[in-house]
């Protein structure tokens, strides 16, 4: 019986544990400041093969603006590294859309899909009307010299 309390114990222990991690992780993932809440697709189809696609790819995420670039964070990770890098002259902006069929369901209520491309690789950014537009305004933002691909 005190083996079972014990081992018990042990196991809520280490549950809250690792929620306590996951908080702390995305406090400091916040803490600088600039960062949104952001699904990606990365690889995404094209838009002829969207239809067999649907909702499959998405990863909730967090993403935070970190000078020339934007550092995307997976939401259920503990690890303390963006995975993924985004380079703003590397961007180039080809669609905005809203989600369709199952996208419904995977992305968070008021999602607004751009489409993009980086570095040949088609990149689907899920956010917010307004993330989008501190988004586009930080593209545009580029210092002089430097081409922005807006469509």
């Amino acid at each position: 019986m005190v083996l079972a309390l014990v081992l018990s114990g042990a196991v809520l222990a280490l549950v809250l544990l690792g929620l306590f991690a996951f908080g702390l992780r995305r406090r400091l993932i916040q803490r600088p400041g600039g960062t949104f809440d952001c699904s990606l697709r990365w690889g995404a189809p094209d838009p002829g093969e969207e239809a067999e696609a649907g909702g499959k790819g998405w990863v909730y995420g967090v993403s935070r603006y970190s000078g020339d670039r934007i550092e995307w964070f997976r939401v259920f990770s503990y690890a303390p590294r963006p995975r993924r890098l985004l380079e703003r002259e590397a961007i180039e902006v080809l669609e905005r859309r809203r989600p369709e069929g199952d996208e419904e369901l995977a992305l968070l209520s008021d999602s607004v899909i751009l489409a993009c491309s980086h570095r040949g690789t088609r990149v689907e950014l899920a956010m917010s009307e307004d993330a989008l537009t501190g988004f586009l305004a930080w593209l545009e933002a580029a210092p002089p010299g430097q081409r922005v691909n807006v469509a």
